[in-house]
């Protein structure tokens, strides 16, 4: 047969570098073997897969045809291969949770106190960054497990288990002269020109562009260090509203009303994995625990 799960990876893998030698370094092999593989490939199907010049190769109109359905069976082949490595794996020695920092005060605490208690052996390592960090941490492998808003796109790569939701509300010290004209009530276009403190990654990177309303931004990389600046006078930010009520009612933040419309900006909660990574026991075991999260309200039964 002429697909095969070696042959379909350096075909991919041509497609992708552009060269065989850029192929075989991504696939720690030699160039010489590289080529050896597309040309037998190429010999069994009867088909040029690759256009070849002094410097690069350039895929056919054949290998452009034949791409979407070997992408299809890579994948296959990578789910498949990560179930039958769970079906034999034992606990890890050490499970990496990313939690992005607006969930920090979620009550993930007692699933890892029940995962302590059953896996007393397991190490745990709890690391905290903003969303599109931590999925990068997912990707590369520094994580294997995200807490972390929905995402606004799906990625076929990404497996999840929505865990309820968590509500956001605006936020602004009392003293602040914006707040102090207003008195505590906004129009959403009025936020637009009056900096915001917002918790994402370096600019330049991708953020959640439903958490980014101002023009000027301010960015931290923790929620503490949001909350600090917003107390210090020096913006606004939304804040998960089990962080912030306590401050609201304290008289410490005033929260922002808008006149229009609701303030608030729920978003939902999952935990995510990557799905063709086999998860260890102690991590599948916190997914099943982290499903019985005490504090995030439950997403409304669908009629």
């Amino acid at each position: 047969m002429a697909f095969s799960s070696d042959n379909v990876a350096v075909f991919l893998a041509v497609l992708d570098h552009g060269s065989f030698s850029a192929a075989a370094r991504a696939l720690g092999r030699v160039p010489s073997a590289v080529s050896m593989t597309i040309g037998h490939l190429e010999a069994e199907l009867g088909l040029a897969l690759f256009e070849r010049s002094s410097r690069e190769v350039r895929p056919t109109e054949a290998a452009r045809a034949l791409e979407a359905e070997a992408r299809q069976m890579a994948g296959q082949l990578r789910r498949l291969q990560a179930h039958a490595l769970s079906l034999h794996q034992g606990l890890e020695r050490r499970l990496t949770l990313a939690v992005a920092p607006e969930l920090l005060s979620a009550p993930f605490s007692d699933p890892l106190a029940r995962l302590a208690e059953e896996f007393p052996s397991l190490e745990v390592e709890v690391l905290s960054a903003p969303q599109d960090a931590l999925q990068r941490m997912l990707h590369d492998g520094t994580a294997q497990l995200g807490l972390m808003y929905e995402r606004t796109r799906v990625d076929g790569r990404e497996s999840f288990q929505e865990l309820g939701s968590e509500v956001l509300v605006p936020v602004i010290a009392p003293r602040h002269p914006r707040a102090l004209a207003h008195n505590g009530s906004f129009r959403l276009e009025d936020l637009v020109d009056l900096r915001q403190i917002a918790i994402a990654s370096s600019i330049g990177e991708q953020a959640d562009l439903r958490l980014l309303i101002s023009r000027k931004l301010w960015r931290t990389d923790s929620h503490l260090a949001t909350l600090g600046l917003v107390r210090a006078g020096l913006g606004w930010a939304y804040l998960p509203r089990r962080l912030a009520q306590p401050l609201m009612d304290s008289g410490e933040l005033l929260g922002i009303v808008f006149a229009h419309m609701s303030s608030e900006l729920r978003l939902w909660v999952d935990v995510v994995w990557i799905n063709d990574r086999p998860l260890g026991l102690g991590a599948a075991r916190l997914i099943a625990l982290m499903q019985d999260i005490a504090g995030l309200e439950a997403r409304p039964p669908q009629k």
